[in-house]
């Protein structure tokens, strides 16, 4: 993965740096394997309109910097920040840091979730994600907001949120980005899926060696960077469309309230809104079922 560019914060949460017509966004929170806190959430979002304003940028690239493109959403690490208020960018719920409740948690995950991802799938510009190791539960948020997929060998991908009591991932892609019988696999048991199935089950376009990630992404960005920047932005535009002809976007803001429904249940009959669950009794559970 790229080390920071010259000039560039290299503690920063998220890293950019564009070569020639490729601007490349790279997650930077190796230690915790990627896990998005707000912080990186936004950082996403200004390296995103970054390349959107570049007219020199034909494509862009999705990283992550480490040993793993994201484990998914924070929730436990020294810099988590679920609690801070932010400006707002994606729509205009109020201030959740000043409610309590459903309503601080709906109103936050339809800004930093729900909200950013639509907004990034509508980038007008092809992005590419290019995945290593772990994509798990939030992790496969940003991968489906992508155009295409280049998965190495050793990447996984999994939403084990069921675990919680919650019916997957607030952006709801599952059924799109996979067949609705394999999607139910996927939920109900938790397990990984390999980048070879995710290969076969249409998730991802294409599997490389670990080594030739990097490589074999910046070709495909550079290809696709050949045709016209309109034409791209159109045809983006074309197929974005006819997935939501299909119901994406309603589907997605019903399953949201489906999820939120969860959280309230959880935290009325369990010890908080996730079902008493954190990192470790995840990673707990997740090694029991495998090992069963």
């Amino acid at each position: 993965m790229p080390d920071a560019p010259d000039g560039a914060d290299a503690d920063a949460p998220v890293l950019y740096e564009r070569r020639g017509p490729v601007a490349y966004v790279t997650m930077n929170r190796p230690r915790y394997r990627n896990a998005q806190n707000s912080a990186m959430t936004y950082a996403l979002d200004d390296a995103f309109y970054r390349a959107a304003d570049d007219p020199g940028v034909k494509t862009v690239v999705l990283a992550g910097a480490g040993e793993h493109f994201s484990a998914g959403h924070d929730i436990g690490t020294p810099d988590r920040d679920a609690h801070l208020p932010f400006e707002r960018r994606a729509g205009l719920w109020w201030d959740h840091s000043q409610r309590s409740g459903a309503e601080s948690r709906f109103a936050r995950e339809s800004e930093v979730y729900l909200g950013m991802c639509r907004r990034w799938r509508e980038l007008p510009k092809p992005v590419i994600a290019s995945v290593h190791g772990a994509c798990v539960a939030g992790g496969l948020m940003l991968v489906w907001i992508c155009d295409l997929i280049v998965a190495s060998e050793d990447a996984f991908f999994a939403d084990p949120v069921v675990r919680m009591g919650i019916p997957g991932v607030e952006y709801f892609a599952h059924p799109w980005a996979m067949p609705p019988r394999i999607a139910k696999e996927f939920l109900y048991t938790g397990d990984r899926m390999t980048a070879r199935r995710a290969y076969e089950v249409g998730m991802v376009n294409r599997v490389v060696e670990r080594a030739e990630l990097a490589d074999a992404t910046e070709r495909l960005a550079l290809r696709i960077a050949e045709m016209p920047g309109f034409g791209l932005a159109l045809t983006k535009r074309a197929v974005n469309q006819a997935e939501d002809l299909q119901g994406l976007h309603t589907g997605m803001d019903s399953v949201f309230g489906l999820h939120h429904l969860a959280h309230a249940h959880n935290a009325e009959t369990a010890a908080d809104s996730l079902g008493g669950m954190d990192v470790s009794t995840m990673k707990g559970s997740a090694m029991k079922e495998a090992n069963s």
